[in-house]
């Protein structure tokens, strides 16, 4: 049987006032790194470009989170923010990676760096990827998506500091290594927060049971119900942010199947899942069934 589920615009506007905001950086700042020559202004260029891809792949999965539930999709569209936040992501990882490996390639043989101009595009990316988190700031931790998108902008603001600490060294010194080493640190910022995306969304994905969840605590429980004699094929797993699901098989006392009693088996199963644990499982389906009833089941999971 399908569900009707309402996923809401959430965030969607937000993003798009944020992408407007980082495709306008991403021009300017790509054509500063082509008159400065600067590696931290390319790099941060270039994580504005995936920044960019990200908050649009954002905007068009809000979009289609919006739809409704089909026959076909009885989820409607909820997981695609787990895929739209894996692909950004996955592209943030690759540019991290690259501004390192540059960054070496530059503390060895550093080119000349226009720092004065360097400085300009530096404060214009703080104050516009500033802009860009706060408009996405309430509603960072409303699903993995727009929390991917956060981080991005977020990460902008700090690569941005890099640039701005960068150009005033080379200013002040005229050690343009500084480059470099604003380039490298804008990659180790971004590497961990990618990691962290991807794992959470490669666990969605394969469908692990949610972090908050402890399934031996959830079997406890739902044999300490009153008649439950047994629990199996116990599963629990995430559709996508905020929307958490379980299934089970649970063996009731046979008299329960004939007088009634399993309205309330059912109610006190669901009522536990709602109340005991840290995330409340509010799309739960259990299966009553008889001792024995396995040995017809083609196969039994724990």
């Amino acid at each position: 049987m399908g569900h009707e589920h309402a996923h809401g615009d959430v965030g969607r506007t937000g993003l798009t006032v944020a992408l407007g905001i980082t495709g306008t950086v991403l021009v300017v700042e790509a054509l500063g790194a082509f008159l400065t020559g600067s590696l931290a202004l390319l790099v941060d260029a270039g994580h504005m470009l995936t920044d960019a891809a990200g908050l649009l792949i954002a905007v068009l999965a809000a979009t289609a989170m919006a739809r409704p539930p089909t026959s076909r999709r009885t989820w409607g569209w909820a997981r695609t923010e787990t895929l739209a936040a894996g692909a950004q992501a996955s592209v943030l990882l690759a540019v991290g990676i690259y501004a390192f490996v540059e960054g070496v390639l530059r503390l060895i043989s550093p080119p000349p760096v226009a720092s004065g101009g360097l400085l300009v595009l530096g404060i214009l990316g703080v104050v516009a990827n500033s802009a860009s988190a706060f408009v996405l700031a309430g509603s960072r931790n409303a699903n993995l998506n727009l929390r991917a998108a956060f981080l991005e902008v977020a990460n902008d603001v700090l690569g941005s500091l890099a640039v701005i600490a960068a150009a005033v060294i080379i200013l002040l010194t005229g050690w343009t290594r500084a480059d470099a080493v604003a380039g490298m640190l804008i990659a180790v910022l971004i590497a961990p927060r990618a990691v962290l995306i991807l794992r959470q969304a490669g666990s969605v994905l394969l469908e692990s049971v949610p972090s908050q969840l402890d399934l031996d605590q959830v079997r406890t429980h739902l044999l300490g119900v009153a008649h439950v004699t047994d629990v199996h094929d116990l599963h629990a797993s995430l559709i996508g942010t905020g929307l958490p699901v379980l299934t089970a098989h649970v063996v009731v006392e046979e008299s329960c199947l004939h007088d009634g009693h399993t309205h309330d088996i059912l109610d006190q199963l669901q009522s536990c899942l709602r109340e005991h644990f840290p995330v409340s499982v509010e799309h739960s389906t259990f299966q009553l069934e008889p001792a024995g009833h396995s040995i017809h089941e083609a196969d039994v999971h724990a």
